[in-house]
């Protein structure tokens, strides 16, 4: 594959109020690409909370006509930013590469699910509504009726940069409600692409709208502002626990965060098939995923040949730039990421487990202007130990051994978070306790801990979520609306 030089670097402008406008500061960031940092994807407005009081306005003054836009209209302009999308697969694939590093696969794949997200909630727009209740008086009706909240700010991360919004945003709009949108300042450029889709689509001016900058210069007013009605936020467990705090008791939240997610791999279960998982759960995309695989509670009797399968599956994956279509790891998505990995492979070693592979950052030609690590593989780890609880966000696995099954699930539980988990095991009913013993909102058997289908509820327990209301799938509209409840007598 032969990777063309830029000439010039395209600087990228806010989006408000139908507008395409630049920061009233003037002001410009870069986003580089993780692979080869002398490679600037544009320039982005450094947003002032001035330009965040324009787009919150905009979308306070375009809700009134939104939400009495008939459902099928909306459905419509997410059909046809879908189709924008789909056409445009090849493009936003490679850029979404060259901005946050995923292998070009991934990358293309999370813009087609994105198209399918716009898609899915279109339809199931159309049906979702209030209830019909009994009574004893016949000339009387009562039902309920959904209603739009009204300005909603979406704040997103970096991992998924343009799946995780299209998630919030599209249920969002097809219920009625206008949104701010602060993307990550890592990603800015695919997640400008989902807002230029709906923009082409022929969205309302105003419905949207699209800011990027610094969260230390404008996240706080993007929460506050009496005109939001709710805050959906999905990042780091202490920056929801900043907004849940920040927020009024008049705004609504929606926090997916941090995990630690366990798979527990059991006496009987195919050693090689449950190695793969382990390292598809937890090398993929770098390690960079919520619902990612960082501990492994593997069966004592089992744990050496289960280890040496571990470790010969992490030497076959080609590390490199993701653009290259042999790549099955990229590099991290920045220095302060590949900095946070270094630390824990540190502290790893200091507390004791013994690093088995890997951990190290890579260097020499392909690398050295890239945030290239080798996956690494831990084993002698206590549950105590800060890799056994801390989420590290980087593709490290630790190995945990355990006598009893019973032990297996108080290791799983005895940590802060319940975003995923999983277990690999041939015996059914065991399989089945264990989907009650866990404590994850998301659940799996044989299965890796990364992934969620558009179409299911995704959420989780504990410090990984407010477990307040889901995303994704049919559920994932609750949170975007408010219930009243209606007498009719005649």
């Amino acid at each position: 594959m032969i990777f063309l030089l830029q000439t010039s670097v395209k600087s990228y402008e806010n989006y408000i109020n139908g507008q395409w406008i630049a920061s009233v500061s003037k002001e410009t960031f870069e986003s580089i690409n993780p692979a080869d940092t002398t490679d600037v994807v544009g320039k982005f407005q450094s947003s002032t909370e001035e330009d965040v009081k324009k787009a919150i306005d905009a979308a306070r003054d375009a809700f009134p006509g939104w939400a009495k836009t008939s459902p099928s209209k909306r459905a419509d302009i997410l059909n046809k930013a879908a189709d924008i999308l789909e056409s445009k697969v090849d493009q936003y694939g490679e850029e979404l590469t060259r901005e946050e590093g995923k292998i070009i696969s991934a990358a293309k794949g999370e813009v087609k699910r994105t198209a399918q997200t716009l898609r899915y909630y279109a339809v199931e727009g159309l049906s979702f509504t209030g209830e019909t209740f009994p009574n004893d008086d016949p000339n009387m009706d009562v039902f309920t009726q959904r209603e739009p909240l009204g300005v909603v700010s979406v704040i997103t991360p970096w991992n998924f940069p343009i799946s995780i919004p299209a998630r919030k945003i599209a249920p969002a709009l097809i219920t009625g409600n206008t949104v701010v949108f602060k993307p990550s300042s890592d990603t800015p450029l695919i997640a400008l692409r989902l807002v230029e889709a709906l923009h082409e689509a022929g969205i309302p001016k105003g419905v949207i709208n699209f800011v990027t900058g610094a969260a230390s210069k404008i996240g706080d007013s993007i929460i506050t502002d009496p005109a939001i009605r709710a805050v959906t936020f999905t990042g780091s467990t202490q920056a929801g626990e900043d907004i849940h705090r920040k927020a009024s008791l008049t705004t609504r939240t929606q926090m997916e965060l941090g995990g630690k997610n366990p798979l527990i791999v059991m006496e009987d279960a195919d050693l090689g098939e449950a190695a793969q998982l382990a390292v598809n759960g937890g090398f993929s995309l770098t390690g960079q995923a919520c619902t990612g695989t960082s501990r492994v509670i593997v069966m004592k009797s089992v744990a050496e040949e289960f280890t040496n399968n571990l470790i010969e599956k992490t030497k076959a994956l080609t590390i490199e730039n993701g653009l290259n279509p042999d790549a099955k790891i990229g590099p991290l998505a920045n220095n302060k990421q590949l900095k946070n990995v270094l630390n824990y492979v540190n502290i790893g070693k200091e507390e004791g487990a013994q690093l088995v592979y890997g951990g190290s950052q890579l260097t020499g030609a392909s690398f050295e202007k890239g945030f290239y690590i080798e996956p690494a593989i831990f084993t002698n780890v206590t549950p105590s130990m800060r890799i056994a609880q801390e989420e590290i966000f980087g593709p490290v696995i630790a190995v945990i051994t355990v006598e009893s099954y019973e032990e297996a699930i108080r290791v799983a539980n005895d940590v802060e978070y319940g975003l995923s988990a999983s277990i690999v095991t041939k015996d059914i009913k065991l399989a089945k306790q264990f989907t009650h013993d866990i404590e994850a909102g998301t659940v799996k058997v044989n299965r890796t801990t990364t992934g969620n289908l558009i179409n299911a509820p995704f959420g989780g327990l504990k410090k990984s979520s407010t477990s307040t209301f889901r995303e994704s799938g049919r559920v994932g509209l609750e949170f975007f609306t408010q219930i009243k409840t209606v007498y009719v007598g005649y």
